[in-house]
């Protein structure tokens, strides 16, 4: 489905409850299939992205198609490798059998695993054979993707011999894998992180219920809208003060650009000053990658000029992220149809820019249902006039 977008004041006034954080989702959803006990999860996501996971590791099939989800597809790669019995193929979409794999194979194996290609080296289709993985030392490089590492530590406690697991070059995404951290800490796991090992014993998770945080990445898209409308007062509801997500940095970030932000009682409010601001000429997003969309959308509507630097992750994402926001901003100027590429964080970060922009068109705007399945009808609530059109343009 493809949205008109427009807002005919420009004045926000309106209070959103975000959606749930998929990334905490889909960690506990691996730590309960780990878990020997059942425990009770609230709050948990209704994104594509979770929606894939639960249901596929509850599948016993000899195929396994995760659709377009990356964080899915890694996290099964590393369960089912260490799942006893298990007799495979694990599949993508086209996007997701483009983005290299062989770093966690690699790692995987080294550890005793049985994965292999089916069609090309380093690519999925993925065979995986599920064994009793010993485990031990093993490597891998940070500068990859963080749930290569997030993967391996959900299964080290499983793990006959536990994981001793050396992480090269720089690390990129570090909040989350923290975030992994600090939910194997929550159910009973202990670890040490010394320089650049991190070891976590053999050990079992101790089950308990747990109500998954609101989304602080969803937030960016909010602070962007204040960034952009005229006036506006935003109230996000169910935000964690005391947050494990590091996407909470959004604030500090647009701090910069004048928004303001008062969070008390799990609810953030969201105003904005007016006069002039100095954003600086350099911002390193390595912890925050996920956030680049809507900062830079905000700056090319104003003429900021900023260089951006850790963005060593964003051609492998659902899509080239820095290729396409370039293309689709140019895009602003002229015919102001903006493409997603089947990409959730494109569809939501260029939306708000109809606020500079006057009446946009999204194309195959349904993809936001990856993260933020009510991001139209939060939308609405904000003032914007949307309009579904029948066609699908991607």
């Amino acid at each position: 489905m493809n949205y008109k977008i427009f807002h005919p004041s420009k004045d926000v006034n309106c209070e959103i409850e975000l959606p749930s954080s998929k990334s905490i989702s889909n960690r506990v959803l691996i730590i309960k299939a780990l878990s020997k006990k059942k425990f009770k999860i609230d709050n948990l996501s209704d994104s594509d992205d979770t929606n894939a996971l639960k249901i596929n590791l509850k599948k016993s099939e000899n195929i396994i198609d995760i659709g377009a989800s990356g964080t899915t597809f890694r996290f099964l790669t590393a369960y089912l490798a260490c799942k006893e019995g298990v007799d495979c193929i694990i599949t993508g979409s086209d996007r997701i059998q483009n983005r290299p794999i062989d770093q966690l194979v690699n790692t995987l194996n080294d550890l005793g695993a049985d994965i292999s290609y089916v069609k090309k080296n380093n690519f999925a289709p993925l065979r995986i054979r599920g064994k009793k993985i010993n485990g031990g030392d093993a490597s891998i490089n940070g500068n990859i993707s963080s749930q290569f590492i997030s993967s391996l530590i959900l299964i080290a406690p499983s793990l006959k011999s536990g994981l001793n697991l050396k992480i090269k070059k720089e690390i990129v995404s570090k909040p989350y894998i923290d975030m992994t951290l600090s939910l194997l800490n929550y159910f009973g796991v202990e670890y040490e992180w010394k320089k650049n090992i991190l070891s976590i014993k053999p050990q079992n998770y101790i089950a308990k219920n747990i109500t998954v945080e609101s989304d602080w990445s969803s937030a960016a898209f909010w602070m962007q809208i204040a960034y952009l409308s005229k006036n506006c007062k935003i109230k996000l509801k169910k935000l964690n003060e005391n947050s494990i997500q590091g996407d909470k940095e959004v604030l500090n970030i647009f701090e910069r650009l004048n928004i303001k932000s008062e969070l008390k009682k799990n609810i953030l409010t969201i105003t904005k000053n007016n006069t002039k601001h100095k954003f600086p000429k350099k911002i390193n997003l390595i912890n925050t990658p996920d956030l680049y969309q809507s900062i830079k959308c905000c700056l090319f509507s104003q003429n900021i000029e900023c260089k951006i630097s850790g963005l060593n992750t964003l051609n492998k994402k659902e899509t080239n992220r820095i290729k396409s926001v370039d293309t689709e901003l140019q895009n602003l100027l002229t015919n102001k149809k903006i493409k997603t590429y089947n990409d959730h964080r494109m569809a939501m970060s260029f939306s708000p820019m109809s606020l500079k922009y006057g009446e946009i068109e999204i194309l195959n705007g349904d993809v936001v249902t990856k993260s933020y399945p009510k991001f139209w009808e939060d939308m609405k609530k904000a003032g914007f006039i949307i309009t579904s059109l029948n066609q699908v343009t991607t």
